[in-house]
């Protein structure tokens, strides 16, 4: 699952600020592996922690977090350091990250990242670095089909989300006209290919908005024009609030879905009382499907029950938690590690394909719907 947050700084200039200025944390851990120095290490995490998206991501985050704690509490001598970078989703953030974590060869492994235009950006310094990457939630296709050794991700991809919202759209709205949106990103633009491929001749116009947009009119003009009946809308809460806001003050009565990228609490309160029966896809678990006494276990260290992506990211972390209490210690042992991985996990079974998705047999997608201004499981969109 981006952005263009950092705009007047060019090349050498921009990379120099961003390495000074990122802002990181550790969680759990000391800043060394303890014991006897043959287990334990140190782990990077980066993605949207704040800014206008980063509802979508916290859950993630703090479920890592919570595999990292447990982890430590259980494995005295083979403590594990995570160390938090904040992109705010933005390629041009993630790329001197990405920079200083392959340089510092503290780090053994990468967890990130969580949106599919930051990850593209980073993909190829991890990999140059000998860097496992785990992402709990970047869909975009195209990530997995370059050939690229080092990324891997605990979630399915855009074609198999893409292929099941198609069917939700024929299947359960019954769907004659459908008009797609879609904000540009590597993530917006993927999912609207899949969707429309799907679609085919359902789908009766398409168009495009901005990142940072606030007015919608020329979208929603074109929208009525089309006299669509359903909107498939790919991107990101900081544009779909507000549209979705003025497609219903300007009449337009559509249904309106989206997909993971709207996964967030922001979204149905940006978009207010438009927000209510709005429909959003994900090939994340809702709490109560999560495995063993995760959901539980969340609840009580954080207050509230797991969010989008929370049991990935669980997973993205103790893919990684395993190997080094397998006494892995070294990136090249951590990327053959996750290679080879095949267990079950909290949110599926974790078992990679060689180009570095998840066994695509283990994929759910769920339909998930806004009731009272929350984002509520509906059901799982079988795909036959």
């Amino acid at each position: 699952m981006r952005r263009k947050y950092v705009r007047a700084l060019g090349g050498v200039a921009l990379a120099a600020a961003m390495v000074a200025a990122v802002g990181c944390q550790d969680s759990g851990g000391d800043d060394n592996a303890s014991g006897d120095g043959t287990c334990g290490g140190k782990i990077a995490i980066f993605g949207a922690f704040t800014g206008p998206n980063a509802g979508l991501v916290i859950p993630s985050l703090n479920g890592a977090k919570l595999a990292v704690k447990q982890h430590n509490a259980e494995n005295a001598n083979c403590q594990v350091t995570m160390q938090e970078f904040d992109t705010q989703g933005a390629a041009e953030q993630a790329t001197p990250i990405a920079n200083q974590v392959a340089q510092d060869q503290s780090f053994t492994s990468v967890i990130g990242g969580h949106f599919s235009g930051e990850s593209k950006a980073t993909m190829p310094t991890y990999e140059a670095a000998g860097l496992v990457m785990v992402s709990p939630s970047a869909t975009a296709t195209e990530l997995t089909a370059a050939g690229n050794k080092s990324f891997h991700r605990v979630v399915g991809n855009d074609s198999t989300q893409g292929a099941a919202a198609a069917v939700y759209f024929k299947n359960t709205l019954k769907s004659q006209k459908v008009f797609v949106i879609d904000d540009g990103s590597t993530y917006g633009a993927g999912i609207a290919s899949e969707v429309t491929k799907g679609l085919g001749s359902l789908v009766v116009q398409s168009d495009k908005v901005q990142t940072d947009q606030t007015n919608f009119d020329a979208t929603i003009s074109k929208v009525k024009a089309a006299q669509a009946d359903a909107i498939a809308y790919a991107g990101y809460t900081n544009e779909a609030a507000p549209l979705l806001k003025q497609l219903r003050a300007a009449g337009v009565t559509a249904k309106f879905l989206g997909f993971d990228g709207l996964y967030d609490p922001a979204f149905p309160k940006g978009a207010g009382a438009g927000a209510e029966g709005a429909i959003v896809t994900c090939p994340c678990l809702p709490a109560a499907e999560a495995g063993g006494t995760f959901s539980a276990d969340f609840e009580k260290e954080y207050g509230e029950a797991p969010g989008s992506y929370g049991a990935e990211g669980y997973d993205a972390a103790k893919v990684l938690l395993d190997g080094y209490k397998d006494g892995k210690t070294t990136r090249k042992e951590l990327l053959d590690w996750v290679n080879a991985y095949d267990k079950q996990g909290v949110s599926k079974y974790i078992k990679f394909t060689d180009t570095g998705d998840v066994d695509p047999s283990k994929v759910v997608i769920w339909a998930y719907e806004i009731k009272g201004g929350a984002i509520t499981p509906q059901s799982e969109i079988k795909l036959s």
